[in-house]
């Protein structure tokens, strides 16, 4: 009885692992892909300057081939690197549209998106395909010109090959904005 059991455990262990030999590699592009997942809001008051501010989370799903995703925080220390390889924008572009009174939206600059980054994703190094989701948290300028707007984002992203994702657009959000 004592065989049966062990020889049973050994059966399913065996099986077990040749399952799991089984699954597939995803196979994505090397240039990145992002998807809308959601926008949230969170409005704080501070008791200090005695004016509200808007915390943002906007969370994107993304695939990478080639897993190179984010830089390093040595690589963001040096900004004059940042500077001559980031030109324009990081390794993550946040376009704010504000909506306007005919129902249009229009870009309106936020200096706090200017040059964005985060960390590398795949801490292994080994290049391989990734997927996950990425949160973008960023605080809002507190002011007491700031007037609740309502906004909505346009995001991409791009590897450290400088390949760019696709380009998505969140839900619309009302913001304080200074007008």
């Amino acid at each position: 009885m004592r065989n049966l059991l062990g020889v049973g455990f050994f059966l399913v262990i065996g099986i077990g692992l040749t399952l799991s030999g089984c699954v597939d590699t995803p196979n994505f592009d090397n240039t990145p892909s992002i998807r809308f997942n959601s926008v949230d809001t969170l409005t704080i008051f501070d008791s200090f300057s005695q004016t509200y501010a808007d915390s943002i989370v906007i969370t994107v799903d993304f695939e990478d081939g080639d897993g190179d995703l984010g830089i390093s925080p040595e690589d963001r220390s040096d900004t004059t690197k940042l500077n001559t390889i980031y030109k324009e924008w990081g390794n993550y572009e946040i376009t704010v549209l504000e909506k306007q009174k005919d129902g249009t939206f229009k870009v309106r600059p936020v200096s706090v998106f200017d040059k964005l980054f985060f960390d590398i994703l795949k801490r292994d190094g080994k290049p391989g395909p990734i997927k996950g989701k990425l949160d973008f948290r960023q605080t809002l300028p507190a002011s007491r010109f700031a007037k609740l707007t309502t906004v909505k984002f346009r995001v991409r992203i791009r590897d450290r090959a400088f390949n760019v994702s696709n380009t998505i657009e969140t839900d619309t959000i009302s913001v304080h904005l200074e007008q």
